[in-house]
């Protein structure tokens, strides 16, 4: 039995990743304000304080992070601020200071997004965040060597949010699929990979 840590467990995605790994596993879920414990992602003291609360893990997965969507002639400084204080280095934090707390030969698995490869017109914080969390993957996993392994997930629209707000499914992922590429960078043996749903997911068809 392994125990994992899933930030954003109370989300559509983060969910689904955590009925996914119940099953024989010792889930910790953490949410901004909910589950078994709670944290401030843009806060690196509230990343410390839930580690010293929580301990030792098996398993880090994110599935949280604010980001913006704005144009670069209406992008707010506010608007680059949050999001790289919450999606980005609030990420970058969980793994600077989770890395104490994970077991070794564990693994940490954060969430990036479809943006960062093909952004839409309006979404320049967003995009901006999402490569830079695949910079960081990359980079981070030639420094960690195999005391651990790191991965980030990158998304697409999820299905079940494009119904409840009245959008087309047309490529987008159902929670469960989605979520099954985030068991595979949990247990699989892969590292310093972005994990493309749309890739991950054609093998679980």
């Amino acid at each position: 039995m392994a125990r994992i840590l899933i930030v954003g467990a109370s989300g559509t995605i983060g969910t689904a990743v955590t009925a996914l790994l119940t099953p024989g596993n010792d889930i910790v879920r953490v949410a901004m304000n909910e589950g078994d414990e709670t944290v401030d992602l843009a806060a690196k003291a509230s990343i410390e304080g839930l580690f010293n609360r929580v301990g030792k893990v098996d398993a880090i997965v994110c599935v949280a992070g604010e980001s913006r969507f704005a144009s670069l002639d209406q992008a707010s400084d506010e608007d680059f601020a949050v999001s790289i204080a919450s999606k980005l280095m609030g990420q970058v934090n969980l793994v600077r200071i989770g890395s104490r707390h994970v077991a070794d030969w564990g693994s940490i698995t954060l969430t990036s997004g479809l943006l960062a490869r093909e952004p839409w017109p309006g979404t320049v914080p967003t995009a901006m965040v999402n490569a830079a969390l695949h910079g960081f993957v990359r980079a981070a996993a030639l420094d960690i060597g195999n005391s651990f392994r790191l991965n980030v997930v990158s998304p697409v629209f999820v299905t079940e949010s494009a119904r409840a707000m009245g959008m087309p499914t047309a490529g987008t992922m159902t929670a469960t699929d989605t979520a099954r590429v985030y068991r595979a960078g949990v247990e699989g043996t892969m590292t310093g990979q972005v994990l493309d749903v749309r890739e991950f997911g054609a093998l679980f068809q």
